[in-house]
């Protein structure tokens, strides 16, 4: 799943393909922001990201089809 996370103050957002459900990182978002730490998601290749909930803009979860290259008909 594609997680697109908008950072304030960042001219650019971060893209996290993650292979957690669209339920759990929209719980693991609520829970940052409500207690004002930090948002940490891992990635598909065990990498962690994290942002302080306090910085975040938005958070866009399911976005696109990962890896998709090529013609469409």
């Amino acid at each position: 799943m594609e997680v697109k996370i908008g950072v304030q103050h960042a001219p650019r957002e971060l893209v996290v393909d993650t292979d957690e459900s669209a339920e759990s990182v929209e719980k693991t978002v609520t829970e940052a922001v409500a207690s004002g730490g930090v948002l940490v998601l891992t990635d598909s290749k065990h990498r962690k990201v994290v942002v302080p909930a306090d910085k975040l803009a938005y958070v866009e979860i399911g976005g696109g089809v990962v890896g998709a290259v090529g013609f469409r008909s």
